[in-house]
């Protein structure tokens, strides 16, 4: 009986809430990788300790996967400060946000995932207990309606969203620190594998650490997704020793990932546009449509890796598959490719 093996993707699911509570790191001397953030954050805290102060308000960016949600906690956790979690789109209310605010103690933490999807009316009021520690609340309704001004003690807001240009202006400009996280290099991921696979007390190969690494789309959170399903291939299918290469290549071509970390849904946009569209150019409301997949899916998670791999390139007028990604796909690039980069 063949295992089964899930659809792996760089957005979080219900599993990785345990899983990432033994694998995630606690300091900033465990993270691997954003070698120029780590070094810059590490400057900030350390100064921000020194004055005895809470740090300024943090915003971090950058794909999915990457670390965001990791890096708030080892902030809170190198400050010795309490972290409280919410996200953008569950704050529906002034409420809802009143009663998070009231309940912060003095140098606490607010962790705001996806907050470029903050309601508009609630930014309006996050923003004075962001300058001022205060919050402005209205009362009633009507003549009878009164303003009421509650104050706050001094905390911060740890912000962290894929979608930078979402943000409005105000609320930027409202960040004392941003922190713009990158994919990580090859290097970087085996050793986020290695010390997974140790942590989980798995025997993994150096080999199988490096192919686990090139195929995980240089994200950690797909490293140690991929990670858990070689330990149970290997469970199910191995001796119940030593993780090897082999073992590992056979997971991932089970799991449907190749040598560049393609998955299915990656080839199939790929030829999507090749096959319907030529090649492209073609808008990504289009695209969608024929993939009957949602916009934002496709832009903020499937083609970031394939242009950092050089598969996809965007214009003016749409996306366009580089001869690159006609070569990865086995077919022949059309000679007018070139011209439908300009």
């Amino acid at each position: 009986m063949e295992p089964t093996i899930s659809k792996l993707s760089v957005r979080e699911l219900p599993e990785d809430k345990t899983w990432d509570l033994t694998l995630r790191p606690r300091t900033l001397d465990d993270y691997i990788g954003q070698t120029q953030v780590k070094a810059n954050l590490s400057i900030f805290l350390q100064a921000a300790k020194q004055r005895e102060e809470p740090i300024e308000h943090v915003l971090i960016y950058g794909p999915p996967g990457l670390g965001k949600t990791t890096l708030a906690n080892i902030i809170a956790q190198e400050m010795g400060v309490n972290i409280k979690t919410t996200s953008g789109p569950a704050i529906t209310k002034a409420g809802d946000l009143a009663a998070i605010l009231t309940n912060m103690q003095a140098g606490d933490i607010l962790f705001i995932d996806e907050i470029h999807r903050l309601n508009k009316v609630i930014e309006e009021i996050l923003y004075p207990a962001m300058e001022d520690c205060a919050i402005d609340l209205i009362l009633g309704k009507g003549p009878s309606a009164q303003t009421v001004r509650l104050d706050l003690p001094r905390f911060t807001i740890v912000g962290a969203t894929t979608r930078y240009n979402l943000l409005s202006s105000p609320l930027r400009d409202r960040f004392g620190a941003t922190y713009r996280l990158d994919f990580y290099r090859k290097d970087e991921i085996a050793n986020i594998v290695k010390r997974s696979a140790q942590i989980l007390a798995l025997d993994l190969d150096e080999d199988a650490a490096l192919e686990i690494s090139r195929r995980s789309r240089a994200t950690p959170r797909v490293a140690n997704r991929i990670l858990k399903r070689v330990r149970d291939f290997s469970q199910v299918k191995g001796d119940g020793g030593r993780v090897t290469l082999r073992q590992t290549q056979e997971a991932l071509a089970l799991l449907g990932i190749d040598e560049a970390g393609l998955e299915e849904f990656d080839r199939q946009l790929l030829l999507n546009i090749i096959e319907k569209f030529v090649g492209g150019p073609v808008g990504v409301t289009t695209l969608a449509a024929a993939m009957q997949e949602d916009m934002g899916t496709i832009e903020e998670i499937y083609e970031p890796y394939l242009m950092q791999l050089g598969f996809l390139a965007r214009t003016p007028r749409g996306r366009v598959v580089t001869e690159r990604g006609y070569e990865h796909m086995g077919l022949k690039p059309p000679e007018d490719v070139a011209q439908k980069l300009l």
